[in-house]
């Protein structure tokens, strides 16, 4: 025997009632909001203070009519009317009886889908079931819609199952019962089963052949006392805590139907696939660059590193300065791991670029050039034997003219060459300038003849390019020089071995300078790496605007209309449904 209380249910009453009308109003207004879901407002739940309404779910000829006679004792002319044997019963059909409604439902499992179609309307809009079978007991296709009706539809602990024409030939009601108890499975104990035979009851009332002793038997044989006494416990707590729970579970199935209004098709679908195509396509694009960036600039922080341990064991032991063949060294493998980096990253962000181009075509916007390289491999100066850049070494000799006057002035030159380098006035400019007086000079600038009219003359354009260039080059030479601070006020050095540090100490200081600097230029390289690539990001995301508009919108309201519907059923279930 059930015991009544839903699982899982911790409120009852007005207070129920009062939550479960709340959150019916919360979803009125998520389903207003759109015309796919707007027309499931009206199966919404509301407040109804009408009797409550217990519905009889079960194939046809099952006898629910006959057990409806039975329980309102109609008189024979009024049961000829109400029962016939075909699936007479079209629509759900109320039957006023001991104060609650009693929904006669058509029969399912008719072959008639209109019929199991109102039937499950019927079901909807019950408080509680009564779920009417036979003797000859449920095949798999009415187990199977029993189980629903407890277990999805929330009616476990709102049910009684009624096993009808009980009092058959060659029925042995132990056996029969203990079958209907294993098809239940889990619901077995909670679920009341009530054996019954209506017509054996209708016909005690209605027979006047019967005597008063056979009356009295087919009236306690037939089962239908039982039954109304059941029903009455089922409905004795009242409107107030028995609709509640049934319009929880209402609200529950609406919210599912809502969700199924949002599987897209026809055009809509092609058009989602479509963006979340194009965004799968650019998301994997963006993952390849950043992969690389963070490979590469994870790569520079290990050479900045290794440079450093370099330096510091070159210490010469004599006077504590950094042997210049070894600082020479150093410079080289640091200006080498920034055009490795340069290199790298440039040549993934071009890879993105070119399989964008392979599915999207020629309106993907190319990226601007990486800033801190060469304009491209034919107009980079080719390296020396020993792996130094010619113009590199060039910009490197005419900062070595400020040593003289300390690594202050140098540093000061090369920043203002690395930042200026767009004024054609600028130190990077004049530089240009006096590099392109020589044969050598103006080879060194212009290896394809797009910036120079030959030796001392420079294309319209050309000063300024060649500005740009020689401030490329001279941002990396402030960069190496930064990590090399340790290493280049040779008088600081000095002072240092001589009054306050000892070799192991001095060494240290150089190891830790390089280590603080691979760490700070890896988070430089991270971060203007990726804003160089999502700044390209956002104009491919805008050029290929025509193919993803349509279904971003319609995926946008698709994903925005599904949260607020999850987050309301999610809400719903937790006063219906067990936790645990």
């Amino acid at each position: 025997m059930a015991d009544g209380n839903p699982a899982g249910v911790t409120e009852s009453g007005e207070g129920l009632t009062a939550h479960v009308l709340a959150l019916s109003a919360r979803a009125e207004h998520v389903l207003s909001a759109h015309a796919r879901t707007r027309g499931l407002v009206a199966n919404l739940p509301h407040a109804d203070a009408s009797p409550l309404r217990i519905a009889l779910l079960g194939p046809y000829s099952a006898g629910k009519s006959m057990l409806i006679a039975a329980l309102r004792q109609l008189p024979s002319a009024a049961v000829d009317e109400l029962v016939d044997a075909a699936p007479k019963t079209h629509e759900p059909t109320p039957h006023q009886w001991n104060g609650v409604t009693l929904v006669d439902l058509p029969g399912t499992l008719s072959g008639n889908d209109e019929h199991s179609d109102a039937a499950r309307l019927g079901v909807r809009g019950a408080d509680a079931l009564m779920i009417v079978t036979t003797s000859e007991l449920p095949g798999e296709a009415e187990t199977e819609a029993i189980l629903k009706a407890l277990d999805n539809d929330g009616f476990a602990d709102r049910s009684v199952v009624v096993v009808n024409k009980m009092n058959a030939e060659n029925s042995d009601r132990d056996v029969i019962l203990d079958e209907i108890r294993e098809r239940l499975g889990p619901f077995a104990d909670r679920v009341p089963i009530v054996p019954t035979d209506a017509r054996d009851y209708v016909d005690a009332i209605n027979d006047p052949d019967l005597t008063a002793a056979q009356r009295e038997l087919l009236f306690s044989e037939s089962g239908i006392d039982a039954l109304a006494d059941e029903l009455q416990r089922m409905v004795a707590p009242g409107v107030s805590d028995v609709r509640p729970k049934a319009q929880a579970f209402e609200l529950l199935r609406v919210l599912a139907d809502a969700e199924q209004k949002w599987v897209l098709d026809g055009e809509e679908l092609g058009a989602a696939e479509t963006a979340k195509k194009v965004e799968d396509s650019i998301s994997r694009a963006k993952e390849g660059v950043m992969s690389t960036l963070e490979r590469e600039s994870e790569a520079v922080t290990s050479k900045i590193k290794t440079a450093g341990g370099r330096a510091a064991a070159g210490v010469s032991e004599k006077d504590g300065v950094v042997p210049v063949d070894v600082e020479r060294a150093v410079r080289e493998d640091l200006m080498r791991a920034s055009a490795e980096f340069d290199a790298k990253f440039s040549s993934s962000v071009r890879t993105a670029f070119d399989v964008l181009v392979a599915e999207y075509g020629t309106d993907v916007p190319e990226p601007e050039a990486w800033a801190n390289e060469l304009d491209s491999p034919e107009t980079t100066i080719d390296a020396s034997p020993d792996g130094e850049s010619p113009f590199a070494r060039a910009a490197w000799e005419a900062a070595a003219v400020a040593v003289k006057t300390g690594a202050r002035k140098m540093h000061e030159w090369i920043g203002k060459a690395a930042t200026d380098g767009s004024d054609q006035g600028s130190a990077a400019s004049n530089f240009a300038t006096r590099i392109n007086k020589s044969r050598v000079g103006q080879k060194l600038l212009d290896a394809d003849g797009k910036i120079t009219n030959g030796v001392g003359k420079f294309k319209p354009w050309g000063r300024g390019k060649a500005a740009e260039k020689v401030a490329n080059t001279a941002g990396k030479v402030q960069w190496v020089l930064t990590v090399m601070e340790s290493l280049t006020d040779v008088q600081s050095v000095v002072h240092d071995w001589n009054e306050r540090k000892k070799l192991g100490e001095h060494r240290k200081t150089i190891k830790r300078h390089f280590d603080e600097e691979a760490l700070r230029t890896r988070s430089a390289l991270n971060d203007s790496g990726t804003q160089h690539l999502n700044e390209w990001i956002v104009e491919v995301e805008k050029s290929l605007s025509g193919l993803t508009d349509r279904g971003t919108e319609i995926s946008a309201e698709r994903e925005t209309a599904l949260g607020a519907i999850k987050s309301l059923r999610v809400e719903t279930e937790k006063l219906v449904r067990p936790t645990g």
